[in-house]
């Protein structure tokens, strides 16, 4: 079996092919396992460590439009001995809000036009969409209701909200066409994620955890009451597999499924953080409010009901205290700093 991952070098995108590489097979749509030959990460930038060295690893580095465009046989992004392609690649909330033309050139004209390759295979290759929480978004013309299930309608209230709902239109689509087999996930916030923060406006929910612990200074810009839907890494790399691997009988409509969400308001993630490392770490959490970030973060749903993908097996971590923990296990020299 043969799998491209778009956004490859990225946090989801490495962790998702290193998971994949340790598994070393994938039942497919319902299918016998397969061993997994060759995985294509392609992305602006490198993977690093054991993730480059792999010679399952196959690197495409470069922008997506320029590379889908591309006519060199050494560049094609998809191939027809791909079966699966997982379409991570997107720019952010923040930076999409900021500029329009670069989120639309990002996340729907990348798509669209991966979408084509994915078409002109004829193989009919599993595509899955990773959508987002945000497609949500609360109005006083249009509130949303106090839980949000997988037939709520999306009412995204931000350029990149917008964006990700057109892809998932888009794959469903396709979809329906039976150009692909079509899978939209819509991805809660992910926290805790290692590394710098990036253009998110959600991207405080791992700073304010991440930044304390590694003894740096870290701003919230929202208030402490602010409620959000939450998974961790594993989870949400977890979903992402659970999605190529559903039968089409197990996975149901081609409309997206929420990926399942842990509730909590960020206070009660400091004292989550208090509890893992003590008072002096979560005091390094300055409370700052920008009310631009707070508008686009407060106007996400909190409450989730994963039905669907309960049904195929997805469970939500157990708390914050959880997470934390996972994150200080998984980074081990964050958890010697904090000790020093």
């Amino acid at each position: 079996m043969n799998i491209v991952i778009t956004g490859g070098a990225g946090f989801l995108g490495a962790r998702l092919a290193q998971k994949l590489l340790a598994l070393g097979e994938l039942s497919l749509a319902g299918g016998p396992a397969q061993r997994i030959d060759t995985i294509t990460l392609v992305d602006r930038a490198a993977p690093t460590g054991a993730l480059a060295a792999d010679p399952r690893i196959r690197v495409l580095i470069g922008d997506l439009n320029q590379l889908l465009g591309s006519t060199a046989a050494d560049d094609r992004v998809v191939r027809p001995e791909d079966h699966v392609v997982f379409h991570l690649a997107a720019a952010v909330s923040g930076e999409c809000e900021a500029n329009f033309d670069l989120g639309m050139r990002s996340n729907v004209d990348a798509t669209r036009a991966l979408l084509e390759a994915c078409r002109a295979l004829k193989t009919t290759p599993t595509v899955v969409f990773a959508s987002s929480l945000a497609v949500f978004g609360n109005s006083p013309e249009q509130p949303l209701p106090a839980v949000i299930d997988d037939r709520t309608l999306p009412t995204p209230q931000n350029s990149y909200g917008i964006q990700k709902f057109i892809g998932e239109q888009l794959v469903a689509d396709y979809a329906r066409k039976k150009f692909i087999r079509g899978r939209n996930v819509r991805l809660m916030t992910v926290s805790v994620r290692p590394g710098k923060p990036n253009g998110a406006a959600s991207s405080f929910l791992s700073g304010m955890i991440r930044e304390p612990l590694a003894g740096v200074r870290a701003v919230c810009p929202v208030s402490p009451e602010t409620a959000v839907a939450l998974s961790s890494p594993a989870r949400t790399i977890e979903g992402l597999i659970r999605a190529a691997e559903a039968s089409d009988s197990d996975w149901g409509a081609r409309t997206a499924i929420n990926l399942p969400a842990i509730t909590t308001t960020v206070g009660n993630m400091a004292a989550a953080l208090e509890r893992q490392a003590g008072k002096a770490v979560a005091d390094l959490i300055d409370w700052r409010p920008d009310p631009v970030i707070a508008n686009i973060v407060t106007n996400w749903p909190s409450q989730i009901d994963a039905a669907r993908a309960r049904q195929l097996g997805l469970q939500p971590d157990t708390d914050f205290d959880a997470i934390i923990a996972a994150y200080l296990s998984e980074n081990p020299r964050t958890a010697d700093a904090r000790t020093q």
